[in-house]
C-alpha cells in the first residue's frame, strides 16, 4: 500500500509531505495506481520549481520500496500552498477510488524525509 503522509504548518498549510510504498494494484510495470501517484507527485515537483521558482529538498528512492519525499525549509508562498493543495487533493481522489491501494492523510508531525 501507498502511504502518503502531509505535514501542516501552523498556518495550516502543507509545507511537507512523504509517499512510501507501492500500490500493488497490477503487475510491475503495469500499476496504474503506482504510475498514477508517481505522475502527479512528480509533476508537481517539477511544476513547483518551475512555477513558484521554490527550491524544496527533495528525497527520492525508487529501488526500496518507493520513497518520495519533498520539504520546504523556507515560507511557503501562495502559489506553493495551492500547488501542494492541490497535489493532496487529487491523491485523496485516487485514494476515494483504490481506498485498498492508497492512504493519504495529514499529520501535525515534522515529516522525517530519511
Amino acid at each position: 500500500m501507498i502511504r502518503a503522509s502531509f505535514h501542516q504548518n501552523d498556518k495550516q498549510q502543507i509545507d511537507s509531505f512523504l509517499i512510501k510504498g507501492h500500490a500493488d494494484s497490477g503487475p510491475y510495470g503495469q500499476d496504474l495506481v503506482c504510475a498514477a501517484v508517481s505522475a502527479v507527485t512528480i509533476g508537481t515537483i517539477n511544476n513547483l520549481e518551475k512555477l513558484t521558482k521554490a527550491s524544496p529538498q527533495v528525497v527520492l528512492d525508487e529501488v526500496n520500496g518507493g520513497h518520495l519525499g519533498c520539504r520546504f525549509n523556507e515560507e511557503v508562498s501562495h502559489d506553493t500552498a495551492l500547488l501542494l493543495d492541490n497535489l493532496f487533493y487529487i491523491l485523496k481522489d485516487i485514494q476515494d477510488s483504490y481506498p485498498q491501494n492508497i492512504n493519504v492523510q495529514t499529520t501535525n508531525k515534522i515529516i522525517d524525509l530519511a
